[in-house]
C-alpha cells in the first residue's frame, strides 16, 4: 500500500491568527509575545503540558499564568490553528474518495491532537501521529521511523508533504519520498 502523509500546520490549515488574542489574554504586548510564543514552542510540541508551555511564556514576559489562564490560552491557541484551508480539505476529500491511504504527521501538542481527532475531517486519515503524544518531533529520524511502523510501510511506499525544508530533508534521510508543500494544486500535480 502506498501512503500519502501530510503535515498539519500551514499545510492543511492556514497560519494561526490567534497571537494578538493570546497576547491580550496574557496582558502583554503582541510584538513581545509572538517571538516568545515561537521560541519556546518546541518543548510543547515534544510533550510538555499546556501549563508548562504557557508558564514558560509568562515567565519570560513577566506575566503570571495559573491553571485557569492556561486552559483559556490553550483553547484560544487551538482555535487559532483550526482553520482548514478549503483547497487542502478538497484535496483530502478527493484523495480519500479515490481510495488513497492518508496519514497525518504533525508537530503539535497533545491538547491539539485531541481536538483534531474529534473533527469530522480527521476521519479521512487512517493514521494520525502527533509529536506531543509520542514525545518525538520532526525532523528527527525517530518520528519518521515510528510513522513507518504505524503505517506498516516501507519508506519508499510513502509520500510526505511538509512546509518546512528541514522536515522534508528529515523524511528523505530515512528514505521517505518527501516534497515541500507549495499548495494543494501543486500537490495534486505531484500526485498525478
Amino acid at each position: 500500500m502506498n501512503w500519502i502523509v501530510f503535515d498539519y500546520g500551514e499545510v492543511l490549515c492556514t497560519r494561526t491568527t490567534a497571537l494578538p488574542k493570546l497576547a491580550a489574554t496574557m496582558g502583554v504586548p503582541a510584538e513581545e509575545f509572538e517571538p516568545v510564543y515561537w521560541a519556546v514552542r518546541e518543548p510543547y510540541d515534544r510533550g510538555s503540558s499546556d501549563l508548562e508551555y504557557w508558564t514558560s511564556i509568562g515567565d519570560r514576559l513577566g506575566a503570571r499564568v495559573d491553571d485557569t489562564m492556561s486552559e483559556e490560552l490553550t483553547a484560544i491557541d487551538i482555535a487559532g490553528w483550526s482553520n482548514l484551508a478549503p483547497s487542502s480539505l478538497e484535496l483530502l476529500e478527493a484523495l480519500s474518495e479515490a481510495g488513497a491511504a492518508l496519514a497525518l504527521l504533525s508537530n503539535a501538542p497533545s491538547s491539539f491532537a485531541k481536538w483534531v481527532r474529534e473533527q469530522e475531517w480527521a476521519k479521512l486519515f487512517r493514521v494520525t501521529l502527533f509529536s506531543g503524544d509520542v514525545k518525538l518531533a520532526k525532523p528527527d529520524a525517530e518520528i519518521f521511523r515510528l510513522l513507518l511502523e504505524k503505517l506498516d510501510a516501507k519508506p519508499e511506499e510513502c509520500l510526505f508533504f511538509d512546509d518546512r525544508e528541514s522536515n522534508v530533508e528529515g523524511a528523505r534521510a530515512v528514505g521517505i519520498r518527501a516534497q515541500l508543500w507549495d499548495g494543494a494544486e501543486a500537490a495534486r500535480a505531484a500526485l498525478d
